[in-house]
């Protein structure tokens, strides 16, 4: 297609997208509906076992039979047919909704999963429907790795069992075991409360980066003629593994693992972002605190760390919407930046969850163009979609509520919302938290699609 013109390829690229829009909902489609037909192959058993009226201890022999039937004509285990079974007869029965947005092609098979490992804990059909019409809304217009965290901390605000009590069950799980692997390789894994979790996780993340920046920066400027170190070819996940490995055993990472990137003792401090809310933090309430992009965390954890922080951010959100009007705080530093930070949390691109100390501080409309340096004209975007931004036909504007309105080559608008208004809680969804009828499960395994 040598020669063709700009209109003629965004013709084709519009073409091609309208194709792969259609293919992903009949897709959809088919997959819900093979969910319906297991539901259906559940309720056959059922009425079998109950026509049967044999023993109490062969009364699954029905559903088994049926599994085993249908595993065989499909070339699948009928044990993984028999759970997927159990499976289909939650999402319908449980989450109707979710199921005809599924069958409907709003919603993917990651989006079905996320809302039903989020809202399956919620016993009470009403609390749940409310559960489930707000984590469908973020869900037609978010990527299910960022429908996660927002349905997980919608969750948390509908259970019957305060995230506190919660926290303070699972924490005695606390464990750390090793799993042996192939070839003289194991795997040493640990339960932890999150913000430590994720803490350890981005402190090994700020040394394995200052490792890789080194040794470019060493290759960069020409290494010397006497330097007889050998090549360190590591991948960042293997050096993260290797500084992981000698703070552990030795309390800093060894010039052997960093290529004298570190100085031996020299600290670096694990970063993670945490919201309070006011009420919370006065014990007038037992809303959740937030560890930012990955769901609830415990009051008491999220208010130590309050108490420690050297200042802390006072966000003024809207009643109605959740967006980041304003922030302040005590000692001002900074002020933009931190209101951006929180209003973000991560790359402002559809779909990006790069976090907000790993991207640019971008003017919407650029300066040469008389764009203002306030917050209504800044956002957030990851080194690959800033370069997308002004290396290609993608263009965005910026409404003062902070939502992103992106529009792709071929003319489709894509709105971004900031990640603090997909979890904000309405009066109904209040009320329905705090009503004491509320049921919960038994904590069984969720449901898997």
């Amino acid at each position: 297609m040598t020669g063709t013109t700009p209109t003629a390829w965004q013709q084709r690229i519009e073409t091609l997208l309208h194709a792969l829009a259609d293919a992903r909902r009949d897709a959809a489609a088919a997959q819900a509906r093979e969910v319906a037909l297991l539901a259906e192959a559940v309720e056959i058993a059922q009425a079998m076992a109950q026509d049967a009226g044999g023993p109490t201890s062969v009364a699954d022999i029905p559903i088994r039979s049926l599994a085993a039937q249908i595993g065989a004509a499909a070339r699948v285990s009928d044990r993984t047919v028999q759970k997927h079974m159990s499976d289909a007869v939650v999402l319908v029965e449980k989450f109707p909704a979710t199921f005809a947005a599924w069958a409907a092609g709003d919603v993917s098979r990651g989006h079905v999963r996320v809302v039903v490992d989020a809202g399956v804990a919620i016993d009470d059909d009403a609390a749940r429907a409310v559960f489930e019409d707000a984590a469908l809304e973020v869900a037609r217009r978010e990527t299910p790795g960022r429908l996660k965290p927002a349905a997980r901390v919608l969750a948390a605000r509908l259970h019957p069992v305060s995230l506190q009590e919660r926290h303070t069950a699972a924490a005695t799980k606390r464990e750390v075991w090793v799993r042996d692997l192939d070839d003289g390789m194991a795997e040493l894994i640990a339960i932890l409360p999150a913000a430590i979790a994720h803490g350890i996780r981005d402190r090994l993340d700020q040394y394995a980066r200052r490792v890789i920046d080194a040794r470019g920066a060493l290759t960069g400027g020409g290494a010397s003629a006497v330097d007889t170190r050998p090549t360190d070819a590591r991948r960042i996940s293997e050096v993260r593994a290797d500084v992981f490995a000698d703070l552990l055993l030795t309390g800093h990472a060894t010039p052997e693992t960093t290529n004298d990137a570190i100085p031996a003792g020299e600290a670096i401090i694990a970063r993670v972002q945490v919201t309070v809310p006011v009420l919370t933090t006065l014990g007038h309430d037992d809303t959740p605190a937030e560890l930012i992009g990955k769901g609830p965390i415990d009051t008491a954890t999220a208010l130590r760390f309050a108490g420690t922080a050297t200042g802390w951010d006072r966000v003024l959100t809207h009643p109605v919407t959740g967006t980041v009007l304003a922030i302040d705080r005590y000692r001002p530093s900074d002020h933009l930046k931190r209101t951006l930070r929180v209003r973000d949390e991560h790359c402002r691109f559809p779909g990006c969850r790069i976090p907000t100390y790993r991207s640019d501080i971008d003017h919407t409309t650029a300066r040469e163009h008389d764009g203002p340096t306030e917050l209504t004209n800044l956002a957030h975007l990851c080194r690959r979609h800033h370069t997308l931004k002004h290396h290609s036909a993608w263009r965005v504007r910026q409404t003062p509520d902070g939502i992103l309105h992106w529009t792709s080559p071929t003319g489709r608008e894509y709105p971004d919302h900031p990640a603090r208004t997909l979890t904000f809680t309405t009066e109904r969804t209040d009320a329905l938290r705090l009503a004491p009828d509320v049921g919960s499960s038994d904590g069984a395994d969720p449901p898997t699609f």
